[in-house]
C-alpha cells in the first residue's frame, strides 16, 4: 500500500456528511438486526457493478437504473433475510415502497434512494417491516463509527464477522476519506462475485471518472474471490462521493485520479480478502499468486481456477500438500501453458516450501508441509515463467460445515 493512504478504524460513516443506522425489523431473523440505512446529508454521485447473472434480484435493477440514469444518490437502504430475488412485480413494489418510506421521512427524493438485500431467494419481503424500520433507522441516523460498525453487523446473513474499512489520503491539500463496508460468506464467485458492498467517500470527482475507476478495480479485487462457484443474483457494489471534503473536482485522469483508484483498490481488496475468508463453513483463507503470465487475463483464469476447485480445497482444509489437484485446476482453466516451465510453492506465515519444479515432482518434508498449511492464511505460489503478467485470487477451504450451513439454509 501507498504511503499516501493510510488506513484508519472506520467504515461507511467515515468520510464527512454520512449518517448510518441499523434496526430489528424482524425480516425473517429474530433477535438481531437486519436492517441498515447509510444516508449523505448532499446528494451524490454513484458508480456501481452488478451481478452478472441474468436472473436480477428487483433492488438490483432498481440500483442499476439509478446508476445508469445518471441521477444523484442519497441514501441506501439494505435488509438482510430475504433476497428479494425471483418474487416479480411485488419485488419491484417493495423496493419502490421502500424508497417512498425514505423520502416521506427524510425528504430524499425516492428516486435517489438505492435498495439492497440479501437472504433467501423466492421469498417476499414483508413491506410493512420495511417501511416501519425506514421510519425507526430515520429517526436514529448517526455519524458515529459505532454506527457504521452497526450497521456493517446488520446486512451480515451467513457472515461470521462484519467487514468494515476506511482509508485517508490527501488531494489537492484537502484530506479525503474513502470507507466501506460488505457482507458476503456463501454463494461467492467472480462476475461480479455474490456479495454486497457499500463504499463511501467526501471526494468531489466526475461520475464518469468515478465509474471508470470503480469497474477496473473491481477485476483485481471482488472479482478475484470465490467460496462454492456460485454467481448470486443480488451481487451490487455501489459507491457514494459527496463532495464534501472540498476539493477541486477531480475532471480528469492524472496523479489526483491514480491516487483516489489506489485507495479505492485498497478498499476493495480489504474487502474482498475479508469476505473469501469468512466462506461459510471455512477455517482458513485461500490465496492463489500467479506470476510471470505470458497476459495477464491467464494470470487472472489461472489463480481463480485453483482456489475455485473444489478438490483444491479440501486439500487445503485437510492440510494436504497434494500439488497436482492444483496443477490439474490450472490446465483445465482454459489457459494456455506449458507444465515444464511451472514452479509451484507452498506458503504462509510458517514458511515456503517448492514442491513442483519445471515438470519434476520434488521430495518435500510432509511435516513442514502440513504446519505451512495449517496456518490461518496458506498461499499457492506459483510461477509461469513465461511472461511478465500476474494476479491473485482469494478463496477459503472447503468443510464439513459448508453443507451443513446450506442443507438447512431456509430454516
Amino acid at each position: 500500500m501507498s504511503e499516501e493512504i493510510r488506513i484508519i478504524a472506520g467504515g461507511v460513516t467515515s468520510a464527512q456528511g454520512f449518517k448510518a443506522a441499523c434496526c430489528e425489523a424482524g425480516i425473517k431473523y429474530k433477535d438481531r438486526t437486519d436492517m441498515a440505512m447509510v444516508v449523505s446529508e448532499a446528494p451524490c454521485d454513484c458508480a456501481g457493478t452488478f451481478t452478472s447473472n441474468v436472473v436480477k434480484a428487483a433492488c438490483v435493477q432498481w440500483d442499476q437504473q439509478i446508476v445508469a440514469s445518471g441521477d444523484k444518490m442519497q441514501a441506501i437502504v439494505v435488509n438482510s433475510g430475504i433476497a428479494n430475488a425471483c418474487t416479480g412485480r411485488e419485488g419491484w413494489d417493495a423496493c419502490k415502497a421502500t424508497a417512498d418510506a425514505v423520502q416521506k421521512e427524510l425528504g430524499i427524493p425516492a428516486g435517489s434512494v438505492a435498495v439492497a438485500s440479501t437472504g433467501v431467494i423466492g421469498m417476499q419481503l414483508p413491506v410493512e417491516k420495511l417501511t416501519a424500520g425506514v421510519a425507526q433507522m430515520s429517526r436514529t441516523l448517526d455519524a458515529s463509527q459505532e454506527a457504521g460498525t452497526a450497521a456493517s453487523k446488520a446486512i451480515m446473513t451467513t457472515d461470521t464477522i462484519n467487514k468494515e474499512i476506511a482509508v485517508t489520503f490527501a488531494i489537492g491539500g484537502k484530506t479525503i476519506t474513502l470507507g466501506g463496508m460488505s457482507k458476503g460468506s456463501g454463494m461467492i464467485h467472480p462476475n461480479m462475485c455474490t456479495m454486497l458492498a457499500f463504499l463511501t467517500t467526501d471526494l468531489s470527482i466526475e461520475k464518469s471518472l468515478m465509474q471508470e475507476a470503480l469497474s477496473a478495480v473491481v477485476k483485481d479485487t471482488f472479482n478475484m474471490i470465490t467460496v462454492d462457484g456460485d454467481t448470486s443474483t443480488n451481487d451490487t457494489l455501489l459507491l457514494l462521493a459527496n463532495g464534501c471534503a472540498g476539493n477541486e473536482m477531480i475532471t480528469a485522469k492524472g496523479a489526483e485520479y491514480d491516487l483516489f483508484t489506489r485507495a479505492l483498490f485498497t478498499v476493495c481488496r480489504y474487502l474482498a480478502r475479508r469476505m473469501a475468508g469468512d466462506g461459510e463453513g471455512a477455517t482458513k483463507l485461500f490465496e492463489a499468486h500467479v506470476v510471470h503470465a505470458k497476459r495477464k487475463e491467464d494470470a487472472r483464469t489461472l489463480s481463480r481456477a485453483i482456489v475455485g476447485s473444489n478438490l483444491s480445497k479440501a486439500a487445503i482444509y485437510g492440510c494436504d500438500a497434494n500439488f497436482g489437484r492444483f496443477l490439474c485446476a490450472m490446465g483445465y482453466s482454459g489457459a494456455l501453458f506449458d507444465q515444464n516451465d511451472v514452479e509451484l510453492f507452498f506458503e504462509s506465515s510458517e514458511g515456503r516450501l517448492q514442491v513442483f519444479d519445471h515438470g519434476t515432482p520434488l521430495d518435500f518434508d510432509e511435516e513442514q508441509a502440513v504446519k505451512i498449511m495449517k496456518a490461518p492464511e496458506v498461499t499457492v505460489f506459483v510461477d509461469m515463467h513465461e511472461g511478465e503478467e500476474e494476479a491473485t485470487a482469494w478463496g477459503c477451504d472447503l468443510t464439513y460445515d459448508y453443507v451443513k450451513i446450506n442443507a438447512d439454509y431456509r430454516s
